[in-house]
This record gives C-alpha cells, structure tokens and sequence, in this order.
C-alpha cells in the first residue's frame, strides 16, 4: 500500500513538473513570438484599419508588400545590406581564423598579452575611435559616402570573431594536430584540412554572429554613408521610409517585415549549427 501511495506521487510530481515545464516554454514562446505576428497582420491591413485598434486585417492587403518594394531606393537599400553583410561576413571570418588558430595552437612569447589586447579591444566601444577613423577614411583616402569604411576593415580581422573562434579551437585536441604535422602537413594545410572541417560550428556561429551585426548596424552607415542615399543600408534607410510613410503603419510595418525576413530566415535553418557553435565556444547570457 505504502509503495503503490509513493508511485501515486512520483507520476503526479512527474505530471505537474512536465506541465510547468511546458506552460513556460509557451509562454516564453508566445512573449517573442507575438510581436512578429503583430507586424505581419498590420503589415496586410488597409491603411484605414492599420489606424484602428483592430489586431486581425479584415482583408489580405499583399499589395502592401509591393507597394514597399517599389518604394524609391528600397532594392538598392537591400542590395547594400546584402553587399556589406556578406563581404563583410567573410572577410572577418577569413582574417580571424589564422590569428584565433595562432592564438589557440601556437606557443611564442607574448601569446597572453595578445590574447588580453583582443579581449581589451572588444571592450573599446566604437564610438571612441569614429572621429579619427572617419577622419582616415573620409579626408584620407576619399571613401565617404560608401560602405567600404566599413567593409574593408573586416579584412583584417574582428575581435569578437577572434575570441569566438579561439574558444572553440582550444576544444580540438593538439594529437590531430599533430599528426597531420607527423603526415608532412606544414601550418597552412593543418588549418585548411584539419582544423577547418573540425571548426565548422564555431565557424558557423561566427559567421552567423557577423551577419546579424552587419545587417542590423545602423551607426556604421549613419556615419559614413548618410550623404550618399545611393549607398543607404536598410537599418538606415528604413528611417527615411517611416518619417516618408509616417502615418501609413501598414507600409512601415511591411518594410520591417522586409527587414527582419533574412535574419529570421537564416537563423531558422542555421539555428542547429548556431546553438551548437555557441555551446562550444563558452558563450552564455
């Protein structure tokens, strides 16, 4: 009797656990959720109903989205992000995976304070250095008014992406390394058929993080782009478009959807390698 009131309890203790368990997962699923539902349903509302207070369109407004896309500058907007986010995802992955496999696998005198200066520079927030940079780029080498003060930079390596990628290395076991030098392989061929296919989460995540902060930087192309619309990114050109189309929330809301619909679809099929590259590389919070 006493064993069969005990068995009672643990199922029922086992019950309520996977119910608050999932309870919160809904709910937390719903609180980020929902606001990419209200931007999608106002964004196929008519002018009229986008105003008022009602939360599901009477009507599938498609034309919205047309309407956004033959808006003056917004393709060449797009094309600007697509340019700096993908040129600008791969070179600093290109320039940070020598230095954070140096950094990880090489031993040589001042390897500590390399290591420091890197996490020093991560904590140097940009805004610090943008008067004499602009100066460089702007009176120097005549590049206002484009994105390749920005672009050209990644070239040379990233902190952040060098961080991320030296916390992942650290996990690969020097023995491979080893060996592949045992085999004949000199530096440059360890890292290219060794350490690279053994480095694709952490890459993966580091590109991913590089893509996000790209697409989504709007005080780069304020600073060096903001005379030249030609070259406007759509972080920075979405604020033309709602001062533009104020009052038409159902236009604005469609541009944002426009906006968000790359970075959302590409953490959605990347989100595995994501998690896992993330997991790997120490990154937490």
């Amino acid at each position: 009797m006493t064993t069969r009131r005990r068995s009672g309890r643990t199922t029922r203790g086992r019950v309520l656990h996977w119910i608050a368990v999932h309870t919160t997962a809904v709910a937390a699923a719903l609180f980020f959720l929902l606001p990419f539902v209200f931007v999608f349903l106002t964004s196929v509302m008519s002018d009229e109903q986008a105003m008022s207070g009602e939360l599901w369109p009477r009507g599938w407004h498609w034309s919205n989205y047309e309407a956004v896309l033959d808006a003056p500058g917004f393709l060449d907007w797009w094309r600007n992000s697509l340019i700096y986010a993908g040129l600008g995802t791969l070179f600093a992955v290109c320039s940070s995976l020598p230095v954070a496999y140096a950094l990880a696998k090489f031993r040589f005198r001042g390897r500590r304070p390399a290591v420091l200066l890197v996490v020093a520079t991560m904590m140097l927030p940009p805004q610090v250095v943008v008067v004499p940079m602009y100066l460089v780029w702007a009176q120097q080498l005549h590049l206002s008014g484009s994105l390749w003060p920005l672009i050209v930079p990644l070239a040379f390596g990233d902190a952040y992406s060098i961080f991320l990628l030296r916390q992942f290395l650290l996990t690969i076991p020097r023995e491979y390394l080893e060996s592949a030098k045992v085999d004949g392989c000199g530096e440059l061929r360890t890292l290219t058929r060794i350490v690279v296919p053994m480095a694709k989460p952490g890459i993966a995540a580091v590109a991913l993080f590089q893509f996000f902060f790209c697409w989504n930087d709007y005080f780069g192309p304020q600073i060096y782009a903001a005379q030249n619309p030609g070259a406007w990114t759509l972080s920075y050109g979405l604020e033309s478009f709602k001062s533009a189309h104020g009052v038409n929330w159902n236009l604005t809301m469609a541009a944002t959807a426009l906006v968000m619909a790359p970075v959302v679809l590409v953490f959605f099929f990347a989100q595995k390698a994501f998690v896992e590259g993330v997991t790997l590389t120490g990154v937490k919070g």
